[in-house]
């Protein structure tokens, strides 16, 4: 019997440490040759450590949350037979998966790369193996490193969830434990609270928490809202999904992104981005539109490159087909980064106004709220029309008041006056 130091590799961005993010296995459970080890976080992406040996795992170097550096041991592996080096062997790659990004990152890069050799390692005397859990013959099942964290401090084998989609999310991991009445979770209607269940913030919820913290405590925010009839433009809307065809069908965001770049050009500070360090604002000509999407990994930020050369059709397709990508984690890189202005919705829930948080290091961020029916005075009669808020949060440092209410109203004359969005 030899045991085996699997340390953690440079991954070859620079780091000098990485956080451990999720286990996907505990001391005493026997780990075969390339099965995922633990899940570790850079700044940029989340990286799938695997086993290049199989063995019992007898030591592991810390906690979720906490960081470990580059050439420390990260699990010490129980293996079979003598001479096993004492390091993951210089052929075995690392593949290094992007799972989320946050706002505010510049780059996220994928890379595999090969971990260098170490000193072979002394033996030691033959430990009694602990006994196998029953995660260890569960079937293998897809979730994010946070679904995966929160199963383990619940105690639950997440091959015992059932998916409802490609992967276990966290509304299935609720399911489960509603329904199987345990860990504080009771079914619907149940007067007992839940315990209380302590959440440490780490991984890509780290990340969002310190890029938000960096964009409140740098930027000196503004929030204007204005009220807009939409009627005209959901009937439109309507009509023309009535008559689609095989083409995707239209939500409001498709016309509001035509009306956002039709105004851009008479408003070249809004679609901007600021170096702080540099003190130089670059304002874009063409649109990147980042678009908020929530994810079981938390916020991601997918770009629709050139929106301003793309129809409500096409809008519609990339809008779906971006969006997927980000919550299923294969966005690539250039669909995660270079966005020069960001839209961010709740849809339905998406209350009266919201204040959004700028997606640093861009000036400003738009977010349409939810369309509510209303009697309005038209003129001396009363209708029935939508209505819908628009909030836009700038940098105060590059765009001023009037500026900002200035766009928001050329915006509104658009989104009111619907057919002039398509004339030339």
């Amino acid at each position: 019997m030899a045991r085996f130091s699997f340390r953690l590799p440079d991954i070859g961005e620079g780091i000098a440490e990485a956080e451990i993010v999720a286990w996907h296995v505990r001391v005493g459970d026997r780990i075969e040759e390339d099965s995922q080890l633990a899940d570790m976080m850079t700044d940029k992406a989340t990286v799938e450590m695997e086993s290049p040996v199989s063995g019992i795992v007898v030591e592991l170097a810390g906690e979720v949350g906490d960081m470990v550096s580059i050439g420390s041991t990260l699990a010490v592996i129980e293996t079979e037979g003598e001479g096993v080096d004492d390091a993951p062997p210089a052929d075995t790659p690392v593949e290094e998966e992007i799972v989320a990004e946050t706002p505010g990152t510049e780059e996220v890069t994928v890379v595999e790369v090969a971990p260098a050799p170490a000193p072979a390692p002394a033996t030691a005397p033959e430990p009694v193996p602990a006994p196998e859990t029953p995660a260890a013959h569960s079937r293998a099942v897809l979730a994010s490193p946070a679904v995966r964290a929160r199963a383990r401090d619940l105690g639950v084998d997440l091959g015992q969830v059932h998916a409802e989609g490609d992967r276990i999310r966290h509304a299935d991991l609720d399911a489960f434990l509603r329904y199987s009445g345990g860990q504080g979770y009771h079914a619907p209607g149940a007067s007992r609270a839940r315990a209380d269940e302590p959440v440490r913030v780490i991984g890509m919820r780290r990340k969002i928490a310190e890029n938000m913290a960096a964009s409140k405590r740098t930027i000196p925010h503004f929030t204007y809202v204005e009220e807009m009839d939409v009627t005209a433009l959901e009937d439109m809307r309507a009509d023309l999904n009535a008559n689609r065809g095989n083409r995707p069908k239209l939500t409001m965001l498709p016309f509001l992104i035509v009306a956002i770049c039709r105004t851009i050009p008479q408003f070249p500070m809004i679609n901007a981005r600021y170096d702080d360090e540099g003190g130089v604002v670059t304002r874009y000509g063409a649109v990147h539109l980042g678009m908020a999407t929530q994810t079981d990994a938390g916020l991601m930020v997918p770009v629709i490159r050139d929106a301003q050369d793309k129809n409500v059709w096409q809008l519609a397709s990339e809008i779906s087909r971006l969006a997927e990508a980000a919550r299923t984690g294969k966005a690539k890189v250039e669909e995660l980064t270079g966005g020069t202005l960001t839209v961010t919705s709740l849809g339905p829930l998406g209350g009266i106004a919201t204040t959004p948080v700028i997606n640093r290091p861009e000036v400003a961020i738009i977010g349409p709220n939810k369309i509510v029916e209303r009697p309005v005075f038209d003129g001396d009669d009363i209708r029935r029309a939508k209505l819908m808020n628009l909030s836009i949060s700038c940098d105060h440092r590059v765009v001023d008041g009037w500026d900002a209410a200035s766009y928001v109203q050329a915006l509104k004359k658009l989104i009111e006056t619907p057919v002039l969005l398509f004339a030339d």
